[in-house]
């Protein structure tokens, strides 16, 4: 063997054993904080990644199916062509909206015929309805979980119901906490009209009730938004108006990542605003509470769905001093283990 041999194997064994050293050498809080990180990072480029994947498939898919037998291969560009690229880009707009006022009408080529009338109309009340016609409901249990809070474990749910058509739908949201001896904590339930306003959005009018235990009940009046924003998050925000003038806002967003076609992880974000304190709740004005949690669930089916999950929940501003004053956590980590299911 060389001696230039001999002295490039004598370096790499000599660095080999300092990287050695040094990763001994870390403290382990530091080693779980970098993985922490990595981590981190790792969801956030797999969330940046799914829309642009998904766009990608759709152009491979359009290629696809386009007829390459009529394309000019010739190499020459057409008279007029830049010109006609043009003004067809600049036709182009999104999916939604209103029909140009150039677009064909529907009924110009039915020669007079209708549902109702004409050679083809059935006698007695009309058979045929189209999908917008149609009444539809669904049940969603989003979250119903067993939380591991420092203090006492308690049972969590959030759900919704709906029942209607397309543009018109009658939604009941409510959510709440049971403590372990199964005595009801807190609870909120929304009754609202919703309406299909915008694609992938919903406006939504009605009435909240909150209760609990030892607690007095509050009435609200509620408007709000629902619906699917740009990169697929699930967005809710909604506006509360109560008796002596108490305000509320609510805002929730999350957003499902499919590491698998069965395996889903779900980040999730909630926070409540109020205009005026009402001791009596435990509850000061402005920020009151967050709690930003992640749930990885595995779909055994699409409708039947177990979760674990771990959350961060903290109290601010008025609402923080309160807590402090009686005794109670400011922020406290759950562990959460629940199942997601709907019919």
């Amino acid at each position: 063997m060389s001696r230039h041999t001999e002295k490039s194997n004598t370096m790499s064994n000599t660095a080999t054993a300092i990287k050695t050293m040094a990763i001994k050498n870390i403290p382990v809080k530091t080693k779980m904080q970098t993985l922490l990180l990595s981590l981190a990072m790792l969801i956030f480029v797999l969330m940046s990644l799914n829309p642009a994947l998904a766009r990608a498939a759709a152009a491979s898919d359009s290629m696809q199916e386009m007829d390459h037998s009529q394309m000019d291969m010739s190499g020459k560009k057409k008279t007029g062509d830049k010109d006609a690229m043009q003004m067809h880009s600049d036709d182009m707009q999104m999916q939604g909206g209103d029909a140009p006022a150039d677009a064909r009408d529907p009924h110009a080529y039915s020669d007079g015929q209708t549902l109702t009338s004409g050679d083809y109309a059935l006698p007695g009340p009309r058979i045929l309805k189209l999908a917008d016609e149609h009444n539809f409901y669904t049940l969603l249990f989003d979250r119903l979980e067993r939380v591991d809070n420092p203090g006492a474990n308690s049972t969590a749910y959030d759900m919704i119901a709906w029942f209607g058509r397309d543009y018109n739908r009658l939604v009941v949201k409510s959510e709440g906490d049971f403590a372990s001896s199964g005595k009801l904590e807190e609870a909120s339930t929304d009754v609202l009209w919703s309406r299909a306003m915008a694609t992938y959005w919903d406006a939504q009018l009605g009435m909240r009730y909150d209760n609990g235990a030892g607690v007095p009940g509050r009435s609200w009046l509620a408007a709000g938004v629902q619906g699917l924003a740009p990169y697929w998050f699930d967005i809710e925000a909604t506006a509360y108006v109560g008796n002596d003038s108490r305000t509320a806002v609510n805002v929730q967003a999350e957003y499902e990542l499919l590491i698998t076609q069965k395996l889903i992880l779900q980040p999730r974000i909630e926070a409540n605003i109020y205009g005026k304190s009402d001791l009596t709740r435990d509850l000061g004005n402005g920020l009151t509470d967050m709690a930003a949690g992640i749930r990885l669930r595995y779909e055994i089916k699409r409708e039947f769905a177990p979760y674990v999950g771990l959350e961060y929940a903290s109290k601010y501003g008025e609402t923080a001093n309160i807590a402090r004053a009686t005794g109670n956590l400011v922020s406290d980590t759950r562990l959460v283990a629940g199942v997601r299911f709907w019919y």
